[in-house]
């Protein structure tokens, strides 16, 4: 039975979404596949480059890129790394609150837009902090493939992680005054002011 809300009528029952990993949850080996693709699109590729204020015309020059070993445009490798870092987000940094580095970057395939990313990691150290004795931190290798599972961007990262329970960790979400129930339901289906069904209100 759904419990009651403080007007007396049945309120939903909460489900908390993914929250992220907390230091607790790593463990040396874990291998995470981050659920989410990526495709790149040529306005990607563009708007990334120009952004950043890179300059070279292989990334956003078509006739300058086509006389080049790969005939075309590359999209940025920083955007490549970006993408990567993004996706292993759910997985590893959502309760992270700060980078410590990245090592060892390699880029060993070329990406063009329309390229398809996906990215996995596997956790190498966990170790607790001294200083900060609510988080510990986390050091993995993520790599990225392309459509072809061509392997085309990997690299070493190490971050600061919350505890579960830490302080800064805790949600900061706002609570309505009156919960989601039922009822909204059957004011759906039985509207005290139906629209007109002939469609001229």
């Amino acid at each position: 039975m759904s419990p009651m809300s403080g007007t007396g009528r049945s309120a939903g029952t909460v489900r908390p979404g993914w929250r992220g990993r907390f230091y607790e949850d790593f463990a040396v080996g874990d291998v995470y596949e981050h659920p989410l693709g990526r495709t790149v699109g040529e306005a990607d590729n563009t708007w990334f480059t120009l952004l950043t204020m890179n300059t070279s015309e292989m990334h956003f020059n078509e006739v300058y890129a086509g006389h080049s070993e790969f005939g075309r445009p590359l999209v940025v490798s920083t955007l490549t790394l970006a993408v990567a870092v993004g996706q292993s987000v759910a997985d590893l940094t959502q309760n992270a609150f700060a980078n410590l580095g990245w090592d060892d970057v390699r880029m060993t395939a070329p990406v063009f837009a329309g390229d398809t990313l996906w990215s996995e990691s596997i956790v190498l150290r966990t170790r607790e902090s001294a200083s900060r004795p609510a988080a510990g931190i986390v050091t993995v290798r993520t790599r990225t493939l392309n459509q072809r599972a061509e392997q085309v961007c990997s690299f070493r990262r190490a971050f600061y992680v919350h505890k579960r329970g830490a302080l800064p960790a805790q949600g900061v979400r706002p609570r309505a005054t009156a919960p989601l129930t039922l009822e909204d339901l059957e004011n759906l289906e039985n509207p005290e002011n139906p629209e007109d069904p002939k469609g001229t209100s």
